[in-house]
Protein backbone atom coordinates (compact mmCIF):
# COMPACT_ATOMS: atom_id res chain seq x y z
CA UNK A 1 0.00 0.00 0.00
CA UNK A 2 0.60 3.74 -0.01
CA UNK A 3 2.40 5.37 2.91
CA UNK A 4 -0.86 7.59 2.66
CA UNK A 5 -2.99 4.34 2.94
CA UNK A 6 -0.65 2.74 5.28
CA UNK A 7 -0.46 5.86 7.73
CA UNK A 8 -3.85 6.89 7.03
CA UNK A 9 -6.09 3.86 8.83
CA UNK A 10 -6.45 -0.12 7.50
CA UNK A 11 -8.73 -0.97 4.54
CA UNK A 12 -12.52 -2.59 5.33
CA UNK A 13 -12.05 -5.18 2.85
CA UNK A 14 -15.76 -6.29 3.60
CA UNK A 15 -16.65 -2.95 2.16
CA UNK A 16 -17.92 -2.51 -0.93
CA UNK A 17 -15.96 0.74 -1.59
CA UNK A 18 -12.84 -0.95 -0.57
CA UNK A 19 -11.87 -1.06 -4.32
CA UNK A 20 -12.18 2.60 -4.17
CA UNK A 21 -9.69 3.38 -0.85
CA UNK A 22 -12.61 3.14 1.19
CA UNK A 23 -10.61 2.62 4.89
CA UNK A 24 -11.47 2.96 8.72
CA UNK A 25 -10.61 6.75 8.87
CA UNK A 26 -12.84 7.76 6.05
CA UNK A 27 -15.19 5.43 7.60
CA UNK A 28 -14.91 7.43 11.18
CA UNK A 29 -14.99 10.88 9.20
CA UNK A 30 -17.90 9.72 7.63
CA UNK A 31 -20.13 8.45 10.59
CA UNK A 32 -21.35 12.15 11.45
CA UNK A 33 -23.66 11.92 7.96
CA UNK A 34 -24.10 8.33 8.24
CA UNK A 35 -26.09 8.94 11.14
CA UNK A 36 -28.62 11.46 8.96
CA UNK A 37 -28.91 8.98 6.21
CA UNK A 38 -26.54 9.63 3.79
CA UNK A 39 -24.05 7.24 1.83
CA UNK A 40 -20.34 7.15 1.21
CA UNK A 41 -19.36 7.51 -2.35
CA UNK A 42 -16.31 8.71 -4.43
CA UNK A 43 -16.73 10.28 -7.28
CA UNK A 44 -15.73 8.95 -10.26
CA UNK A 45 -16.47 12.02 -12.95
CA UNK A 46 -18.04 15.36 -12.75
CA UNK A 47 -19.86 17.15 -16.15
CA UNK A 48 -21.61 20.54 -15.77
CA UNK A 49 -22.88 20.43 -12.19
CA UNK A 50 -23.28 16.64 -12.39
CA UNK A 51 -21.36 13.91 -11.30
CA UNK A 52 -21.31 9.93 -11.05
CA UNK A 53 -20.88 8.82 -7.57
CA UNK A 54 -19.42 4.98 -6.55
CA UNK A 55 -21.48 4.16 -3.69
CA UNK A 56 -22.38 0.87 -1.76
CA UNK A 57 -25.09 0.89 -4.22
CA UNK A 58 -23.07 1.07 -7.57
CA UNK A 59 -22.42 4.27 -9.49
CA UNK A 60 -24.87 6.81 -9.14
CA UNK A 61 -25.90 10.09 -10.84
CA UNK A 62 -25.93 13.50 -8.38
CA UNK A 63 -26.13 16.95 -8.70
CA UNK A 64 -23.74 19.27 -7.08
CA UNK A 65 -25.84 22.19 -6.16
CA UNK A 66 -26.03 21.99 -2.42
CA UNK A 67 -22.05 22.24 -2.49
CA UNK A 68 -21.19 25.00 -4.72
CA UNK A 69 -19.31 27.28 -2.90
CA UNK A 70 -17.53 30.48 -3.89
CA UNK A 71 -14.10 29.02 -3.08
CA UNK A 72 -13.41 27.47 -6.15
CA UNK A 73 -10.92 25.27 -4.46
CA UNK A 74 -13.55 23.53 -2.58
CA UNK A 75 -15.86 22.43 -5.91
CA UNK A 76 -16.29 18.85 -6.33
CA UNK A 77 -13.73 16.97 -8.06
CA UNK A 78 -12.61 14.00 -9.23
CA UNK A 79 -11.43 11.22 -6.53
CA UNK A 80 -13.53 13.40 -3.89
CA UNK A 81 -15.26 11.32 -0.63
CA UNK A 82 -18.68 12.43 -0.11
CA UNK A 83 -22.05 12.07 1.20
CA UNK A 84 -24.47 11.54 -1.11
CA UNK A 85 -28.48 11.02 -0.90
CA UNK A 86 -30.04 7.72 -0.51
CA UNK A 87 -31.70 6.20 -3.09
CA UNK A 88 -35.13 7.49 -3.68
CA UNK A 89 -34.40 11.02 -4.38
CA UNK A 90 -35.32 12.20 -7.70
CA UNK A 91 -32.70 13.93 -8.20
CA UNK A 92 -30.22 13.20 -5.72
CA UNK A 93 -27.46 15.26 -4.62
CA UNK A 94 -24.09 15.80 -3.04
CA UNK A 95 -24.62 16.96 0.58
CA UNK A 96 -21.47 17.43 1.64
CA UNK A 97 -17.58 16.68 0.41
CA UNK A 98 -15.42 14.76 3.08
CA UNK A 99 -11.92 16.52 4.31
CA UNK A 100 -9.40 16.18 1.18
CA UNK A 101 -5.72 14.46 2.22
CA UNK A 102 -4.50 15.54 -0.99
CA UNK A 103 -5.04 17.81 -3.75
CA UNK A 104 -2.98 18.41 -7.25
CA UNK A 105 -3.61 22.32 -7.49
CA UNK A 106 -2.48 24.00 -10.84
CA UNK A 107 -3.39 27.86 -11.29
CA UNK A 108 -5.90 29.28 -13.33
CA UNK A 109 -5.29 31.84 -16.35
CA UNK A 110 -7.90 34.51 -14.79
CA UNK A 111 -6.41 37.74 -13.48
CA UNK A 112 -8.06 36.73 -9.67
CA UNK A 113 -4.81 34.21 -9.25
CA UNK A 114 -7.41 31.30 -8.39
CA UNK A 115 -6.28 27.67 -8.24
CA UNK A 116 -8.10 24.88 -10.13
CA UNK A 117 -8.22 21.47 -8.93
CA UNK A 118 -7.46 18.74 -11.14
CA UNK A 119 -7.35 15.71 -8.78
CA UNK A 120 -7.54 14.98 -4.77
CA UNK A 121 -7.38 12.05 -2.30
CA UNK A 122 -4.32 10.68 -4.37
CA UNK A 123 -1.23 9.03 -3.33
CA UNK A 124 1.04 8.93 -6.88
CA UNK A 125 0.91 11.76 -9.03
CA UNK A 126 2.02 10.06 -12.27
CA UNK A 127 4.35 12.53 -14.42
CA UNK A 128 3.82 11.54 -18.06
CA UNK A 129 5.97 12.55 -20.36
CA UNK A 130 6.87 11.41 -24.28
CA UNK A 131 9.70 10.39 -25.54
CA UNK A 132 8.49 10.92 -29.25
CA UNK A 133 9.52 14.45 -28.59
CA UNK A 134 12.07 16.35 -27.32
CA UNK A 135 12.30 16.33 -24.04
CA UNK A 136 11.18 19.33 -21.57
CA UNK A 137 13.20 19.47 -18.39
CA UNK A 138 12.16 22.74 -17.06
CA UNK A 139 8.56 21.74 -17.73
CA UNK A 140 8.97 18.46 -15.65
CA UNK A 141 10.47 20.31 -12.84
CA UNK A 142 7.40 22.64 -13.40
CA UNK A 143 5.07 19.15 -12.85
CA UNK A 144 7.28 18.36 -10.01
CA UNK A 145 6.73 21.67 -8.32
CA UNK A 146 3.28 21.26 -8.07
CA UNK A 147 3.28 17.71 -7.05
CA UNK A 148 5.52 18.69 -4.00
CA UNK A 149 3.11 21.64 -3.39
CA UNK A 150 -0.31 20.40 -4.53
CA UNK A 151 0.09 16.87 -2.54
CA UNK A 152 1.56 18.07 0.49
CA UNK A 153 0.41 21.31 1.44
CA UNK A 154 0.82 21.71 5.41
CA UNK A 155 -3.08 22.72 5.69
CA UNK A 156 -4.74 20.20 3.74
CA UNK A 157 -2.66 17.52 5.98
CA UNK A 158 -3.27 18.90 8.90
CA UNK A 159 -6.66 18.98 8.86
CA UNK A 160 -6.51 14.92 7.94
CA UNK A 161 -4.11 14.48 10.62
CA UNK A 162 -1.50 13.18 8.46
CA UNK A 163 2.49 14.17 8.41
CA UNK A 164 4.20 16.27 4.99
CA UNK A 165 6.40 12.35 4.73
CA UNK A 166 2.52 10.89 3.86
CA UNK A 167 2.12 13.64 1.08
CA UNK A 168 1.41 12.07 -2.52
CA UNK A 169 4.45 10.77 -4.07
CA UNK A 170 5.80 11.98 -7.51
CA UNK A 171 6.74 9.72 -10.26
CA UNK A 172 8.00 10.19 -13.83
CA UNK A 173 7.13 8.02 -16.76
CA UNK A 174 8.43 8.24 -19.71
CA UNK A 175 5.82 7.09 -22.15
CA UNK A 176 6.44 5.56 -25.85
CA UNK A 177 9.76 4.28 -24.88
CA UNK A 178 9.33 1.95 -27.52
CA UNK A 179 10.48 4.88 -30.18
CA UNK A 180 13.80 5.03 -28.44
CA UNK A 181 16.41 3.12 -30.98
CA UNK A 182 18.76 1.72 -28.27
CA UNK A 183 18.86 0.83 -24.76
CA UNK A 184 22.11 3.27 -24.50
CA UNK A 185 20.34 6.02 -25.08
CA UNK A 186 17.28 5.09 -22.96
CA UNK A 187 19.65 4.84 -20.53
CA UNK A 188 20.49 8.90 -21.02
CA UNK A 189 17.52 10.05 -21.09
CA UNK A 190 16.27 8.12 -17.81
CA UNK A 191 19.29 9.42 -16.39
CA UNK A 192 18.41 13.32 -17.28
CA UNK A 193 15.25 13.06 -16.30
CA UNK A 194 16.62 11.64 -12.83
CA UNK A 195 18.81 14.79 -12.76
CA UNK A 196 16.01 17.13 -13.13
CA UNK A 197 13.58 14.88 -10.83
CA UNK A 198 15.90 14.56 -7.55
CA UNK A 199 13.42 12.02 -5.58
CA UNK A 200 11.03 11.24 -7.59
CA UNK A 201 11.23 7.38 -9.27
CA UNK A 202 11.70 7.62 -12.99
CA UNK A 203 10.14 4.66 -15.01
CA UNK A 204 10.19 4.03 -18.82
CA UNK A 205 7.39 2.45 -20.17
CA UNK A 206 5.92 1.34 -23.49
CA UNK A 207 2.24 0.55 -23.68
CA UNK A 208 3.08 -0.62 -27.04
CA UNK A 209 5.09 -3.18 -25.71
CA UNK A 210 4.10 -3.68 -22.30
CA UNK A 211 7.47 -3.14 -21.22
CA UNK A 212 7.24 -1.02 -17.48
CA UNK A 213 3.66 -1.40 -17.45
CA UNK A 214 3.86 -4.26 -14.47
CA UNK A 215 6.54 -1.95 -12.71
CA UNK A 216 4.40 0.80 -13.15
CA UNK A 217 1.42 -1.16 -12.06
CA UNK A 218 2.92 -2.38 -8.48
CA UNK A 219 4.52 0.85 -7.74
CA UNK A 220 0.50 2.45 -7.39
CA UNK A 221 -1.33 -0.49 -6.46
CA UNK A 222 -2.78 -0.21 -3.01
CA UNK A 223 -3.33 3.62 -3.60
CA UNK A 224 -4.49 6.56 -5.69
CA UNK A 225 -2.62 7.37 -8.56
CA UNK A 226 -3.66 10.80 -11.09
CA UNK A 227 -1.98 10.49 -14.61
CA UNK A 228 -0.79 14.23 -15.48
CA UNK A 229 0.60 15.82 -18.54
CA UNK A 230 0.68 17.40 -21.71
CA UNK A 231 -1.99 16.75 -25.08
CA UNK A 232 -0.21 13.29 -26.74
CA UNK A 233 1.95 12.16 -23.88
CA UNK A 234 0.39 9.23 -24.03
CA UNK A 235 -1.87 9.24 -20.71
CA UNK A 236 -5.04 7.39 -22.01
CA UNK A 237 -2.83 4.72 -23.64
CA UNK A 238 -1.30 4.17 -20.42
CA UNK A 239 -4.62 4.17 -18.36
CA UNK A 240 -5.56 1.59 -20.78
CA UNK A 241 -2.84 -0.61 -19.97
CA UNK A 242 -3.49 -0.30 -16.78
CA UNK A 243 -6.80 -0.81 -16.23
CA UNK A 244 -6.30 -3.77 -18.80
CA UNK A 245 -9.06 -2.84 -21.03
CA UNK A 246 -9.76 0.42 -23.40
CA UNK A 247 -11.45 2.64 -21.07
CA UNK A 248 -9.94 5.52 -23.11
CA UNK A 249 -10.36 6.92 -26.33
CA UNK A 250 -6.82 6.80 -28.01
CA UNK A 251 -6.19 8.86 -31.14
CA UNK A 252 -2.72 9.16 -32.73
CA UNK A 253 -0.67 13.07 -32.44
CA UNK A 254 -0.55 15.04 -35.29
CA UNK A 255 2.73 14.46 -37.22
CA UNK A 256 3.17 17.91 -38.36
CA UNK A 257 4.28 18.99 -34.28
CA UNK A 258 4.15 16.08 -32.38
CA UNK A 259 1.08 17.46 -30.08
CA UNK A 260 -2.30 15.05 -28.74
CA UNK A 261 -6.45 16.29 -29.66
CA UNK A 262 -7.12 16.28 -26.23
CA UNK A 263 -9.21 12.78 -26.95
CA UNK A 264 -9.59 13.02 -22.35
CA UNK A 265 -12.50 15.64 -21.73
CA UNK A 266 -12.98 14.75 -18.44
CA UNK A 267 -11.42 13.37 -15.37
CA UNK A 268 -12.03 10.20 -14.95
CA UNK A 269 -11.64 7.28 -11.58
CA UNK A 270 -11.07 3.60 -12.81
CA UNK A 271 -10.35 0.85 -10.05
CA UNK A 272 -7.26 -0.92 -11.09
CA UNK A 273 -7.56 -4.93 -11.15
CA UNK A 274 -4.31 -5.19 -8.87
CA UNK A 275 -5.84 -3.13 -6.60
CA UNK A 276 -5.55 0.81 -6.38
CA UNK A 277 -7.27 3.40 -8.16
CA UNK A 278 -6.69 5.77 -11.18
CA UNK A 279 -7.48 9.17 -12.04
CA UNK A 280 -7.09 9.98 -15.85
CA UNK A 281 -6.76 14.02 -16.71
CA UNK A 282 -7.10 15.79 -19.86
CA UNK A 283 -3.96 17.34 -21.34
CA UNK A 284 -3.00 20.46 -19.91
CA UNK A 285 -1.54 23.49 -22.15
CA UNK A 286 -0.80 25.55 -19.20
CA UNK A 287 0.94 24.18 -15.85
CA UNK A 288 1.02 27.49 -13.50
CA UNK A 289 2.12 27.23 -10.28
CA UNK A 290 -0.40 28.08 -7.26
CA UNK A 291 1.28 28.50 -3.77
CA UNK A 292 4.22 26.52 -4.70
CA UNK A 293 7.26 27.81 -2.41
CA UNK A 294 7.53 24.76 -0.54
CA UNK A 295 7.04 22.70 -3.46
CA UNK A 296 10.09 24.55 -5.79
CA UNK A 297 12.24 24.16 -2.82
CA UNK A 298 11.35 20.48 -2.83
CA UNK A 299 11.56 19.92 -6.38
CA UNK A 300 15.48 21.85 -6.33
CA UNK A 301 16.18 19.85 -3.19
CA UNK A 302 20.28 20.10 -4.02
CA UNK A 303 19.40 23.87 -4.29
CA UNK A 304 18.38 24.18 -1.11
CA UNK A 305 20.77 22.12 0.67
CA UNK A 306 23.55 24.59 -0.81
CA UNK A 307 21.88 27.85 0.54
CA UNK A 308 22.30 26.77 4.11
CA UNK A 309 25.95 26.99 3.10
CA UNK A 310 25.41 30.49 1.85
CA UNK A 311 26.88 33.56 4.10
CA UNK A 312 23.65 35.49 4.11
CA UNK A 313 20.23 33.80 5.21
CA UNK A 314 18.45 35.52 2.66
CA UNK A 315 20.75 35.13 0.00
CA UNK A 316 19.13 35.74 -3.16
CA UNK A 317 21.71 33.65 -5.73
CA UNK A 318 22.03 36.46 -7.79
CA UNK A 319 25.66 38.66 -7.20
CA UNK A 320 25.69 38.30 -3.39
CA UNK A 321 29.42 37.29 -2.06
CA UNK A 322 29.60 34.21 -0.12
CA UNK A 323 26.50 32.33 -2.11
CA UNK A 324 27.20 28.55 -2.26
CA UNK A 325 24.64 28.21 -4.85
CA UNK A 326 27.06 29.86 -7.05
CA UNK A 327 30.14 28.71 -6.12
CA UNK A 328 28.75 25.19 -6.94
CA UNK A 329 27.91 26.51 -10.40
CA UNK A 330 31.19 27.86 -10.71
CA UNK A 331 33.30 24.42 -10.22
CA UNK A 332 30.40 22.38 -12.18
CA UNK A 333 28.49 21.04 -9.05
CA UNK A 334 25.34 22.50 -10.20
CA UNK A 335 24.02 22.73 -13.68
CA UNK A 336 23.57 26.54 -14.79
CA UNK A 337 20.30 24.79 -16.26
CA UNK A 338 18.95 23.76 -12.96
CA UNK A 339 19.34 27.17 -10.92
CA UNK A 340 18.04 29.17 -14.27
CA UNK A 341 14.83 27.34 -13.93
CA UNK A 342 14.46 27.52 -9.94
CA UNK A 343 14.82 30.94 -10.11
CA UNK A 344 12.02 31.32 -13.24
CA UNK A 345 9.48 29.49 -10.85
CA UNK A 346 10.69 30.77 -7.84
CA UNK A 347 10.30 34.60 -9.41
CA UNK A 348 6.49 33.39 -11.25
CA UNK A 349 5.73 32.03 -7.80
CA UNK A 350 6.18 35.20 -6.20
CA UNK A 351 4.40 36.90 -8.64
CA UNK A 352 1.48 35.03 -8.26
CA UNK A 353 1.28 35.52 -4.61
CA UNK A 354 1.86 39.14 -4.31
CA UNK A 355 -1.06 39.80 -6.81
CA UNK A 356 -3.38 38.86 -3.53
CA UNK A 357 -0.72 40.19 -0.69
CA UNK A 358 -0.16 43.71 -0.77
CA UNK A 359 2.35 42.99 2.44
CA UNK A 360 4.89 40.92 -0.06
CA UNK A 361 4.28 43.49 -3.13
CA UNK A 362 6.13 46.03 -0.50
CA UNK A 363 8.51 43.03 0.68
CA UNK A 364 9.35 42.43 -3.42
CA UNK A 365 9.96 45.92 -4.53
CA UNK A 366 12.42 46.25 -1.45
CA UNK A 367 14.12 42.95 -2.35
CA UNK A 368 14.67 43.87 -5.81
CA UNK A 369 15.75 47.73 -4.88
CA UNK A 370 18.46 46.06 -2.58
CA UNK A 371 19.33 43.46 -5.36
CA UNK A 372 19.80 46.33 -8.01
CA UNK A 373 22.19 48.29 -5.11
CA UNK A 374 24.37 45.05 -4.64
CA UNK A 375 24.81 44.41 -8.38
CA UNK A 376 25.92 47.71 -9.02
CA UNK A 377 28.29 48.00 -6.22
CA UNK A 378 29.61 44.60 -7.51
CA UNK A 379 30.00 45.84 -10.82
CA UNK A 380 32.15 49.21 -9.59
CA UNK A 381 34.22 47.30 -7.32
CA UNK A 382 34.67 45.01 -10.86
CA UNK A 383 35.71 47.97 -12.49
CA UNK A 384 38.12 49.41 -9.40
CA UNK A 385 40.13 46.43 -9.71
CA UNK A 386 40.63 46.42 -13.69
CA UNK A 387 41.84 50.12 -13.67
Amino acid sequence: MSSLSSLSGSSLPDSPLAAYGWDADWASVFAPYGAQGLLPGRVVRVDRGQCDVATAEGVVRADTEFVVPRDPMKVVCTGDWVAVDPEGGDPRYVRTLLPRRSAFVRSTTSKRSEGQVLATNVDHIIICVSLAAELDLGRIERFLALAHASASGDALLHDAGLSRESAAQPIVVLTKADLVPDAVGLSYLVSDVAAAAPGAQVVPVSAHDGDGIDVLRAVVAGGTAVLLGQSGAGKSTLANALVGTDVMDVQAVRDMDGKGRHTTTTRNLFVLPGGGVLIDTPGLRGVGLYDAEAGVEQAFAEIAELAERCRFHDCGHQVEPGCAVLRAVDDGTLPQRRLDSYRKLVRENRRLAARTDARLRDEMRKVWKQRGQQGRAAMEAKRGRLR
